[in-house]
């Protein structure tokens, strides 16, 4: 029987506001096998990015969780600090929404990319410094000795989020989860970032949880689909099945809401509701 890379069982993730605690994410089971991508597709709100954090244990003081998540079949809320700073360090690498955030303004490209290795993994600061260069040139960034010398500021959100993924590949991981890694970039620059990413996910045989509310994005990116609303799970197909074959009225509904945007008149049409859901309707 092959273990699954990664297996959520029955999460549950309650967040504690004003003594009562909120349910965030409401039981949902999931799997990435190795080398697979599974996209976690929904609208803002539905528990996507608190599942990514929830299988690194980045959750906030005030979270309780119940079920599971194992990792190559070890549980991931019972390692002890130094197992979990293993797995963070070495088995599992996040790119995370908007790179501006996440690297330090007044520290250099290089300082970003080295000090990991060598304060976590104990790599040499000139293996480091190799690798992080090695890493650039993967991703497509030109002249990566002169990148390793600039401040974040000095580059384009493109070539930062491209950063970022050269900086999740130097730990060589066996998983990548990614929030939502192009909302901040305009189209074409998502669609370089995407095509980068999805030939050096190929190349390494990473498996890879895509958080994403683009349907159309995680298609053509991931293997699986699985359609989140309300921290539930309320559908998983092949992706290649997902506008033929899905049948859950929500999922149905963020087609058409994708397909109004786009100024064609669907089968099935999407209506904003005052919470910020969306329902659909047949015309």
């Amino acid at each position: 029987m092959n273990v699954p890379l990664l297996a959520i069982d029955r999460l549950e993730v309650d967040i504690t506001v004003a003594d009562k605690p909120k349910p965030i994410i409401r039981g949902i089971t999931l799997e990435v096998a190795r080398g697979q991508a599974v996209g976690l597709v929904g609208e803002s709100g539905s528990g996507k990015s608190m599942t990514v954090r929830s299988v690194l244990r980045l959750l906030p003081h005030m979270a309780t969780t119940r079920g599971d998540i194992r990792f190559d079949g070890a549980s991931v809320f019972a390692m002890e600090s130094r197992a979990l700073r293993e797995f963070r360090a070495n088995d599992v690498a996040m790119i995370f929404q908007d790179p501006r955030v996440h690297i330090n303004p007044v520290r250099t490209i290089g300082q970003f990319l080295v000090d990991g290795p060598t304060l976590t993994r104990g790599t040499s600061r000139r293996d480091a410094e190799q690798n992080a260069v090695r890493q650039l040139r993967a991703v497509g960034i030109d002249d990566a000795p002169r990148r390793m010398r600039q401040h974040p500021h000095e580059l384009s959100g493109g070539l930062l989020q491209r950063v970022m993924i050269a900086a999740a590949l130097t730990a060589d991981p066996k998983l990548l989860l990614a929030d939502e890694p192009t909302t901040a970039l305009d189209v074409t620059t998502q669609e370089e970032v995407m095509a980068i990413l999805d030939e050096l996910r190929r190349e390494h045989g990473l498996a890879m949880l895509f958080i994403t509310h683009d349907l159309d994005l995680a298609t053509a990116a991931c293997d699986r689909l699985a359609v989140m609303k309300d921290g539930v799970i309320v559908e998983e197909l092949a992706a290649d099945d997902i506008y033929d074959n899905a049948r859950d009225p929500y999922t149905i509904a963020l087609m058409a809401a994708r397909a109004e945007l786009e100024g064609r008149r669907p089968h099935s049409t999407a209506v904003g509701t005052d919470d910020g859901s969306v329902e659909g309707s047949t015309r």
